[in-house]
């Protein structure tokens, strides 16, 4: 499989998972905050084939799990979670939300098309002079940037519910 293909497979499989499970007025359910992260685990023994730690191989990887742990704190940021009435608790994902997840899967289609079509001489020269062994190296960051990102907006989600639920639990006082 190439790598574009790869890429293509991976990034629309989150993308369109994350879009369905967050676009809109959605009920927080366990199930809900599971399912995207069920997704990508599954996505990780399909396209992670090794996992290189030559030169500068880790560091890559590494950067890979940063940005997606920033892109997904973004991500949840635009995430707004609310009560209602009834004690439920939900979300809305916007236009804001869906692009941030829009671009970024974009934005590893174009590069895994870029590195077969476009620049495939110029990232060659790009992984000798910065010691990365190859194709593996960044089709793991990209899949470790999308755990990251996932489970980093899962983290937002949880942590949004919680304040929720303890803002419900602390008692009104009235005073006249």
């Amino acid at each position: 499989m190439s790598q574009f293909l790869a890429a293509l497979i991976a990034s629309g499989t989150i993308l369109l998972v994350i879009l369905a499970t967050d676009l809109g007025r959605r009920r927080v359910t366990r199930t809900r905050l599971l399912r995207s992260v069920i997704v990508v685990a599954v996505i990780i023994p399909v396209f992670v084939h090794s996992f290189p730690t030559q030169g500068n191989d880790l560091s890559l990887q590494l950067v890979g799990i940063g940005m997606g742990i920033i892109c997904g704190l973004i991500a949840g940021s635009l995430l707004p979670a609310h009560r209602r009435p009834s004690g439920e608790l939900y979300t809305t994902g916007g236009l804001g939300y869906a692009l941030v997840w829009i671009v970024l899967s974009l934005g590893r289609i174009v590069f895994a098309y870029g590195a077969e079509h476009w620049f495939a001489e110029g990232l060659v020269r790009f992984s000798i002079e910065y010691q990365i062994s190859g194709a593996d190296t960044y089709a793991n960051a990209f899949v470790f940037m999308s755990l990251a990102m996932v489970l980093a907006r899962t983290t937002v989600l949880v942590t949004k519910m919680r304040r929720l639920n303890a803002a419900a639990a602390v008692p009104v006082s009235v005073t006249r």
